[in-house]
């Protein structure tokens, strides 16, 4: 099932519209989707497609030259082989053809030479300048991807014609895996595999959520039961201290002095590995909406981006004792008992991303995010300072309809967020998963404010 990246997918067409050859850099998480990307680009083109694999150099240069020499039917490089990777590129420059040569995991021959940056740089410069082949370059190693081929002291930096960092896909495009579902079914197994469509292939169409969970996630030997762990050491050195840091975060120590505490390491420390985890995109530092000054704001809050990290670290990491022990059912019933409170926060993701599609009905949204102090908190606020806008929101996940009292502390809460000119414009809107009461309902006709029961506006 291939689902949405059209916009990726019009971006590398563009370019291979374009005439000569290129040098594009795709780069994204694992799982993400960039493999299926590539082969849903090339599917009508003539293309080398070289899935590179944790092997020494040799064997690496070896399995591109059994490749190469099947696409070209060349018998003479069948039985002899490129000896290098400047003989792929001597090779290669001799083609006339418009072709696509598309590298999977790059930083997979990084490993084995670390020394490839520079010959593919002068492969292409020497032989391939004056071809028209359309060089596409795969990893998922973020960090990698961007210090040693996307980093200004990398022998690469300059000769890209593009790049395209492939993202986790919106819940509106990612539910689409499970078309038949109901609205909470979808939203709970986004709760759980975020935007990662390798993740929602592994859940069964017959499956509901709670089955999947047992049987494809707390089960041992299947795809997603090591996966969080597989990904982290991919990634990181230490992974032990990453994992203490995480756990804490899942466990709601997410001012940096809470999380200090909680894993006993210095702040020094602390830092930095936030960093590295901040430049991985597992973790962000999240600022209120409001925040003019968020270089220098205090107030940040640390959250695990990565919806599969949190649910694992948060459900999982806590209790595997319970999976050793035969256990499984008696964990998925200590999730369930905790779901509710943990799909609040899942749902107010989803209602940002609805609230951000549907700004033009509002007014252009220049921030949208949560607003908090010491004592408060906004669910959902997006502003535009240009136009001295700004709207107010809250979501409710619970099995209650929505009625006025949200909206009344809503708007008292609004009083207290100091932001924009004299004289700012104010919206309201309520996101419920349960719907509305119909004294709500009324006033929301009377009073002009947005109401959303799941992922539907219905005033």
């Amino acid at each position: 099932m291939f689902i949405n990246r059209s916009d990726e997918l019009a971006f590398l067409n563009s370019k291979w519209d374009q005439r000569g050859g290129q040098l594009i850099i795709l780069w994204g998480k694992r799982r993400v989707g960039k493999t299926e990307l590539v082969k849903r680009f090339i599917q009508d083109k003539p293309a080398l497609y070289f899935a590179a694999e944790m092997t020494s150099r040799r064997d690496q240069i070896s399995q591109f030259s059994v490749l190469c020499a099947e696409f070209y039917k060349d018998p003479l490089l069948a039985s002899r082989g490129f000896g290098s990777w400047d003989e792929v590129f001597l090779y290669l420059g001799q083609k006339k053809e418009r072709l696509v040569l598309a590298i999977d995991e790059f930083p997979y021959l990084l490993d084995a030479d670390s020394a490839v940056a520079s010959i593919f740089q002068n492969g292409l410069d020497e032989h391939l300048r004056a071809t028209s082949i359309f060089v596409l370059l795969l990893g998922s190693s973020i960090g990698m991807m961007e210090r040693e081929v996307l980093g200004q002291r990398s022998p690469l930096y300059g000769r890209r014609t593009g790049q395209w960092k492939v993202e986790p896909m919106s819940f509106r495009h990612v539910r689409r895996f499970r078309p038949d579902a109901s609205f909470n079914d979808q939203i709970s197994h986004y709760a759980l595999a975020g935007g990662m469509p390798a993740y929602w292939l592994q859940f069964e169409d017959k499956l509901d959520f709670w089955q999947n969970v047992v049987q494809h996630v707390l089960a041992k030997g299947q795809y997603l039961y090591d996966e969080a762990e597989f990904i982290l050491r991919q990634e990181l050195r230490e992974p032990r201290h990453y994992f203490a840091i995480l756990s804490a975060i899942s466990q709601g120590k997410r001012k940096l002095s809470e999380i200090v505490n909680a894993t006993g390491f210095p702040p020094t420390l602390i830092n930095k590995y936030l960093g590295i985890l901040a430049d991985l995109h597992i973790v962000e530092r999240e600022l209120p909406a409001t925040e003019n000054k968020p270089h220098k704001a205090k107030n940040g809050l640390y959250q695990i981006q990565d919806a599969f990290l949190h649910f694992w670290f948060r459900f999982v990491f806590p209790r595997r004792s319970l999976i050793e022990m035969g256990q499984v059912q008696l964990l998925a019933a200590g999730i369930r008992r905790e779901w509710p409170v943990y799909m609040g926060g899942v749902y107010e993701q989803v209602c940002a991303e609805l609230l951000t599609a549907a700004g033009a009905d509002f007014f252009p949204f220049l921030r949208v995010g949560r607003w908090w102090n010491r004592t408060e908190e906004i669910d959902l606020v997006a502003t535009n300072e240009e136009a001295n806008r700004i709207l107010f929101a809250e979501a409710k996940f619970t099995g209650k309809p929505v009625g006025t009292n949200i909206y009344d502390d809503l708007r008292r809460k609004s009083k207290l967020v100091v932001w924009g000119a004299p004289g700012r414009r104010e919206q309201f809107s309520l996101f419920s998963a349960a719907g509305f009461t119909d004294a709500m309902l009324r006033l929301a006709e009377t009073e002009g404010v947005a109401l959303w029961e799941g992922e539907e506006r219905v005033i």
